[in-house]
């Protein structure tokens, strides 16, 4: 059965009847091209699996904040705390993301073709089948990974500084390996296992079908040189504290 389409224009519409309308849209489609985003806030906010958004355009903060299954596409750059405490779903954006995307993230993938604002993957965790996702396509800005507690992040640019401060669970990989200097205490460099390159792998050769039409040359998905960055204990920092 072909997908029901509806088409959502905004300009300059304030963020809150914005929602309305793409709300509206998505009770009698499954899909909603919304165009001319600029910046509004909260889109696809909770949006349950079957409901997809195309946005062409700039979506605001806190894009995708609690979404529960849905999927969107943003043809463009998307702001700060895209995924915020996303349960789950699917995001691709074709253009670079702010700061603290997925923040508090419980499950779900996001795919960045280019790079990262500071703190992407803060207080990220996992449970049971629960299992976030991360890929950023360029560098990151500071503390990526900070506090996190689970899933995967892969980044194939360069990370900022203090990357993965306060990390005691979940599993970053990197393209490029890390100076020792640059690396917080409690976490450590490590090659990767079989399990790892059958998870970055496919992380890798999804990248790749995401942003065919616009990568020079496919990511190579045999992850040779990447590393990995794991806590190097699950109270890495134990010794912090009287109990």
């Amino acid at each position: 059965m072909a997908q029901s389409i509806a088409k959502v224009r905004l300009d300059t519409m304030h963020f809150t009847e914005a929602n309305q309308r793409i709300r509206e849209a998505l009770e009698g489609a499954d899909v909603v091209q919304v165009w001319d985003a600029f910046a509004q806030r909260y889109l696809g906010c909770g949006m349950p699996s079957g409901k997809r958004l195309e946005i062409h355009g700039v979506p605001g903060n806190d894009m995708a904040c609690y979404m529960d299954g849905g999927q969107i596409e943003v043809f463009g750059d998307a702001q700060d705390q895209v995924a915020n405490t996303m349960n789950e779903g699917d995001i691709v954006i074709h253009g670079r993301v702010g700061d603290a995307a997925g923040y508090g993230m419980r499950g779900g993938r996001i795919l960045v073709r280019d790079g990262c604002g500071w703190r992407v993957g803060i207080h990220m965790k996992q449970y049971q089948d629960h299992f976030p996702k991360i890929v950023v396509g360029g560098d990151a800005g500071s503390f990526l990974g900070e506090y996190m507690a689970g899933g995967v992040i892969v980044l194939l640019g360069k990370p900022g500084p203090y990357m993965a401060s306060g990390m005691h669970g979940g599993v970053i990989y990197l393209r490029f390996p890390p100076e020792a200097a640059d690396l917080p205490s409690g976490v450590v460099v490590k090659e990767l296992n079989d399990q790892d390159l059958v998870v970055l792998g496919g992380l890798l050769d999804q990248y790749n079908q995401a942003f065919e039409a616009e990568l020079d040359r496919p990511i190579d998905v045999s992850c040779a040189g990447f590393v990995k960055l794991v806590p190097e204990s699950s109270r890495p920092y134990a010794h912090m504290y009287a109990h």
